[in-house]
């Protein structure tokens, strides 16, 4: 079958790659120069199922309104009248804060997330990809007493679904990460989960992207698409600054700017994009960085080592589609950093980056069939896109081959 994938990010890129490997003539179009530029290229770095619990649970609501009017608040939203979509987008949030809807949600998103590490580690034994990856887990600091009990609370519910959480006293923080010894007076304790992982999104997506044309799969770069068309309940093709593209099946992974896509279609994707701030600075004393991938979660920070670069990311702006990088928001990024790691990488020296992540209210992706025989849906993984990637791509793969898949896709797709 010819299946052509719209977007190149690090979750297009991985349907391709998998799609490819079911046997499929694959093509690829992306607008940028090049795979994993934009919702890819610097993020967070973690591989993190640990991290599958929505932004939308009863625990947010409280903190909402302490940061209203805050520049350095994690989660800022920027009400405007005239946006209508970020209105809807905000009241099914907050509808999805009810402790069921958590619950149901975090398992969903769980389930995808688990299943993707797995994928992605059975990827890299077949291929050797090397992205600066790290494979010693991920470390979650709490200061606050009640929100290290919360998380230890939350730990045990995890665990029911196989995801392995270890609460951490101060002590054994700083014996997992002694570099952590600036601020270890202030730490209440941790949440260690040993089977998560961190590495470079976009190298990995770079690489894959290499393999998956010397696999077949055809990238074609620069090219913008315009339109998609159908006759009755099939899509015919898509009309792109480059011409027209035609297969038999498309698959839509293009993040952000998929729900633009979708909607002259009939379909509404509730995606509004998400801006998260990023800093890379180069490692300066390897002694005072950490080794263990890092989550503040009082500040929403996240913090991975890159070989000798120091990714640190976090804040997530509902500001539309732009892409200003907000001083106060990067200055607030840094700050964070150097008060975990003071002397451990040259922040003056280190780049700013912001992007634009595709965020569903509950937090799931959208993964599966439309109501279009021939178009299927890839996008809106939020912050988790780098971690749900592969398994979001191998599942697909099955849906449109009408294999049984290795994991239960319900619930993952628009109908839900």
């Amino acid at each position: 079958m010819k299946i052509l994938v719209i977007g190149a990010g690090v979750v297009g890129t991985a349907a391709s790659w998998f799609l490819a490997a079911a046997g499929h003539e694959v093509t690829v179009v992306e607008r940028r120069e090049g795979a994993g530029l934009e919702t890819s290229f610097a993020n967070g770095g973690q591989i993190s199922p640990c991290h599958a619990e929505p932004w939308a649970n009863p625990a947010v609501l409280p903190k909402l309104l302490h940061w209203l009017g805050r520049e350095d608040a994690p989660l800022l939203m920027r009400w405007r009248r005239w946006d209508p979509d970020l209105w809807a987008w905000g009241l099914s949030f907050l509808a999805q804060c009810r402790p069921a809807a958590t619950a149901r949600n975090t398992e969903r998103v769980l389930r995808l997330a688990l299943y993707s590490r797995d994928c992605l580690r059975q990827l890299r034994a077949e291929t050797g990809l090397a992205y600066d990856q790290r494979t010693s887990g991920i470390l979650h600091l709490y200061r606050d007493p009640k929100e290290y009990a919360h998380a230890g609370a939350a730990a045990a519910l995890m665990a029911r679904y196989g995801l392995e959480r270890v609460i951490l006293n101060r002590a054994e923080c700083l014996a997992h990460e002694p570099a952590l010894a600036a601020i270890a007076p202030t730490l209440a304790g941790g949440i260690f989960t040993p089977g998560d992982e961190s590495g470079d999104a976009h190298l990995f997506t770079r690489e894959l992207a290499k393999r998956a044309a010397a696999r077949g799969v055809r990238f074609h770069w620069g090219v913008t698409v315009q339109a998609l068309h159908h006759q009755g309940d099939r899509i015919t093709g898509l009309d792109t600054n480059a011409g027209r593209f035609e297969a038999d099946a498309y698959v839509l992974a293009a993040a952000c700017a998929s729900r633009a896509l979708a909607r002259p279609l009939g379909l509404h994707l509730p995606i509004i994009p998400a801006k998260g701030y990023s800093i890379t600075a180069a490692v300066t004393d390897p002694a005072r960085a950490p080794v263990v991938s890092i989550t503040d979660d009082e500040h929403k920070i996240v913090i991975s080592r890159l070989g000798e670069r120091l990714r640190v990311a976090g804040t997530a702006e509902m500001t539309g589609e732009d892409l200003t990088l907000t001083p106060a928001r990067v200055a607030t990024v840094r700050a964070r950093a150097q008060a975990l790691f003071p002397g451990a990488a040259d922040y003056d020296q280190a780049e700013p980056w912001t992007g634009l992540r595709p965020a569903t209210p509950d937090g799931v992706p959208l993964v599966g069939a439309t109501p279009y025989r021939n178009l299927w849906l890839n996008t809106g993984h939020g912050t988790l896109g780098w971690t749900m990637a592969c398994g979001s791509g191998r599942l697909l793969a099955d849906l449109i081959d009408g294999r049984r898949p290795e994991i239960d896709p319900t619930g993952l797709g628009l109908s839900r």
